[in-house]
């Protein structure tokens, strides 16, 4: 039989017709089908597909329904107390003589369509994202906390940052032991001088709003410049926060990290900071030599070369 309904319908069509051209018996041993199975569905044809669908197996009535003095006492209840919710209409059943329970009456009253319908929500739906025209125009930063089951030694706490550069997609990877603000301002140089060596210089960084890069949502800092922002400033680079509790803002960066779980920390194990950090540079490597949809299947470093052939 087939895998759908209008599948095992075409196929009893193709059965009628060839047991009126043919017989029964013939059909029988064509499509290898019992001669009852063959009467029982040239029965209910008329020519028609539609008449060969399966009929529901739902039953018409039930043994427990509500009787139709419930109906009516629920519906006259109702009507004069329009106001009353799920709980005070059912105590006013009770007491009018009604037995069952609150699930049965809501069940009942979404059916004879008088449980309020639930609000309509509107989809979300996301405004154009400004679309980079040059390398180093905006980079992406982030961190990503390894894992435990990646580390041998269950107190080892490691740290992957993360700088992709929204228009090459070219990616910087580096490892540390702490997630700081130290930290985060240390990978912001080792990040501007390694797509400086590639010919990009980077003009703004995009983060979240996390300490470790800001002290926008701090109750005692908030009027201080984190060590990031300061060295962002210290080497001319704007720094643009995202919108609070909307990590798709910085979606590059995140479906980066979600690779990297697939790609990189699901196959990996690693014993300590330097053996992380050498099998970091290796994936990050490989990272960029890989084809990418959004770049024509080009690698991001062929990307960036052939931006630099055509346009500079």
């Amino acid at each position: 039989m087939g895998k759908s309904i209008a599948q095992n319908m075409a196929y009893r069509q193709s059965l009628m017709k060839y047991t009126e051209k043919y017989g029964v018996w013939r059909a029988s041993r064509k499509y290898n089908r019992a001669r009852s199975y063959i009467y029982c569905w040239k029965a209910r044809w008329d020519g028609t597909v539609q008449s060969l669908a399966c009929q529901s197996r739902r039953p018409h009535h039930h043994p427990n329904e509500h009787t139709p003095e419930e109906l009516k006492l629920i519906r006259d209840t109702h009507r004069r107390n329009p106001e009353l919710g799920l709980p005070e209409l059912w105590h006013r059943l009770r007491k009018l003589g009604y037995t069952r329970r609150p699930e049965s009456l809501f069940r009942v009253l979404r059916k004879l369509g008088l449980s309020p319908a639930a609000p309509k929500v509107e989809p979300y739906k996301p405004k154009p994202y400004e679309q980079m025209t040059y390398p180093g125009q905006r980079v992406q930063i982030d961190v990503k906390v390894v894992p435990h089951a990646c580390t041998t030694d269950r107190s080892l706490r490691l740290f992957q940052y993360t700088a992709i550069d929204e228009f090459s997609r070219l990616r910087f990877l580096w490892a540390y032991e702490e997630q700081s603000t130290y930290s985060s301002a240390d990978f912001l140089i080792k990040t501007v001088k390694w797509f400086k060596r590639r010919g990009v210089t980077v003009e703004c960084v995009q983060t979240d709003n996390g300490f470790d890069f800001t002290n926008r949502f701090s109750n005692s800092r908030r009027d201080l410049t984190s060590l990031f922002e300061a060295t962002a400033q210290r080497l001319g680079i704007r720094h643009k926060l995202i919108r609070p509790y909307t990590p798709r803002h910085n979606g590059k960066v995140e479906r980066s990290h979600r690779e990297n779980q697939r790609r990189f920390y699901e196959s990996h194990r690693f014993f300590s900071l330097k053996d992380f950090a050498a099998q970091l540079a290796l994936h990050n490597s490989r990272s960029n030599n890989r084809p990418m949809r959004p770049l024509n299947w080009l690698f991001p470093r062929d990307f960036l070369t052939l931006f630099f052939v055509q346009f500079v």
